[in-house]
């Protein structure tokens, strides 16, 4: 019987039969869990995701102000921009970033005549804003009040390393027709997710 409380010296057991050391390892355990979560979600967010706060009608009707997209920073490192999708970018000129509609890319002959778009000679089917061409139409007017070419920007073919952008609200947007093609070093990336509101969360289709 000595011999048994000689070894279990220095062991204190809690009520309820659990070691106090024991417990304290567990907490500190889960705290260094919790601190490598939050590491890497950081890291995720500022490294390969960004939020991004939509401001201006350009994108109307599929996107609005005050909407928060979570842009994709990585996925133009693995492959250019594809025609139809959504890309936040850098606009030198403007101190700011847009965010607007890949048409056409590198080696593409764009033409804006009307609400009729053609790349390569060939009618680009706007179903995501076909609805909104439509219901101009319906009020004998026009959805798209700038052509392209035009006198400011002539060359119909995009160069080599930009992409020609559009806003999906043609009639009040700031776009290539008239700041010209997008360098491609200029793109943030593309706009993946609209996350708020929350009504309004949605993967964005591209």
């Amino acid at each position: 019987m000595q011999q048994d409380l000689q070894q279990g010296q220095g062991e204190t057991v809690e009520p309820g039969g659990q070691n106090p050391r024991k417990q304290k390892n567990e907490v500190l355990e889960w705290i260094k869990a919790i601190a490598i979560a939050l590491v890497l979600v950081i890291l995720i967010r500022w490294l390969l995701f960004k939020p991004f706060i939509v401001d201006g009608p350009s994108m109307q009707p599929n996107f609005h102000t005050g909407e928060r997209v979570i842009v994709n920073e990585i996925l133009y490192d693995i492959r250019s921009p594809q025609r139809g999708e959504v890309i936040v970018f850098h606009v030198p000129s403007e101190g700011r970033d847009f965010i607007k509609r890949v048409i056409a890319v590198a080696g593409d002959t764009v033409k804006v005549e009307g609400d009729v778009v053609t790349v390569n000679g060939e009618p680009v089917d706007e179903t995501y804003i076909q609805g909104a061409i439509d219901a101009a139409h319906n009020n004998n007017a026009l959805y798209n009040n700038k052509d392209f070419p035009n006198e400011e920007l002539p060359d119909g073919t995009v160069p080599e390393g930009h992409v020609f952008v559009m806003g999906d609200n043609r009639s009040d947007s700031t776009d290539s027709r008239m700041i010209g093609y997008v360098p491609l070093g200029d793109i943030v990336g593309r706009a993946d997710l609209i996350f708020w509101p929350v009504k309004d969360i949605t993967v964005i289709n591209h």
